[in-house]
């Protein structure tokens, strides 16, 4: 048994060594980072996610004293790169650029995925967005959506889409507006937009739904011509372009987005400093020209509200993706 003055010295020591403890663990996240900042991409070097990254680089360089190394993991769907994080030590010094595919849409349409989303990775900030807009041939009768929903109802089971690929943004927003406007099309995937946009371009298929940089050449050349956005608000570069809600379907929003992800159990302050940081950076004034140039609108807020986000985003896609019956495996 312990007396009573020896129980008041345990207890004190006890106490102190707690303290001490804690006061290392703080130190050591305090410290963050010592070494270089990993982040993974999960997409191909030069691609819009790529740029995203490489344009926050010498920013958060400034702010952390240390590089970031850009590790390029293109593959299924993304799925390939965000595994590497979701696997990586939780230690802050590996991040990852992940979007919907990989995020929100695979867990609906992969049999099996090498991680969970909702366990594996933690939400840290919202990037980007960047909505598509509806492209179709330019000598179609339709020169707004109203019209083209119309056409394509007296068209019964004739018309196709394309997309820029089996499971993607550009496929599953085209399956969000037929649902949304009632109308019947097939659908036409092909490897991404230069081909997918040259199907609708020369009337193989009659419409497409993809990011305005992609389709930019073709509708400047008269071959496309753009009939409605998908995001909430219009484009800044397309004032007059309608939204697909101003165009009779309230409540219509549909958008690729991107973020910032850890591995689960990356320490709170480690991710706390990252989001502040990263939300700084994307304020820079090159930041933010580099982005418009890309037709991207940027993102920010807390991780808290991405998750939020995200969560919303799974609910969503995930009915689409189950009613449309898309599966990838």
């Amino acid at each position: 048994m312990i007396h009573l003055p020896a129980k008041r010295l345990f207890t004190k020591a006890l106490a102190t060594a707690c303290t001490a403890l804690s006061l290392v663990s703080f130190s050591a996240h305090a410290e963050w980072p010592d070494k270089p900042v990993r982040v993974v991409v999960p997409a191909p070097a030069g691609s819009s996610l790529d740029v995203i990254v490489r344009g926050m680089a010498e920013p958060l360089k400034a702010k952390w004293g240390q590089p970031l190394v850009v590790e390029n993991k293109p593959g299924a769907g993304g799925t390939i790169g965000m595994d590497a994080v979701a696997k990586a030590a939780p230690d802050g010094y590996t991040l990852g650029i992940g979007f919907n595919g990989p995020i929100a849409f695979g867990p609906f349409m992969f049999k099996k995925m090498p991680y969970d989303p909702a366990k594996d990775l933690l939400p840290i900030v919202l990037t980007t967005s960047q909505p598509n807009v509806l492209a179709v041939p330019a000598n179609h009768p339709a020169n707004n959506l109203r019209e083209f929903v119309a056409w394509a109802k007296s068209q019964g089971n004739k018309v196709s889409y394309a997309s820029v690929g089996l499971g993607s943004s550009s496929h599953l927003s085209m399956e969000l507006l037929k649902t949304t406007a009632g109308f019947e099309a097939t659908h036409v995937p092909f490897n991404g937009s230069p081909p997918a946009a040259l199907s609708v371009a020369q009337g193989e298929t009659q419409a497409l739904l993809a990011v305005e940089p992609a389709l930019l050449s073709l509708v400047q050349g008269g071959r496309l011509k753009l009939i409605a956005v998908t995001s909430p608000q219009r484009l800044p570069s397309r004032p007059d372009l309608l939204t697909v809600a101003e165009s009779g379907f309230a409540g219509f929003d549909a958008l690729a987005w991107n973020g910032l992800f850890a591995p689960t159990g990356t320490p709170v302050d480690v991710v706390n400093r990252i989001n502040a940081d990263v939300n700084a950076a994307m304020n820079d004034v090159a930041f933010k020209q580099n982005m418009a140039k890309q037709g991207l609108i940027i993102g920010g807020g807390t991780a808290a509200k991405f998750k939020a986000f995200i969560d919303s985003e799974s609910r969503k896609w995930g009915a689409i993706i189950t009613k449309a019956d898309i599966k990838l495996d």
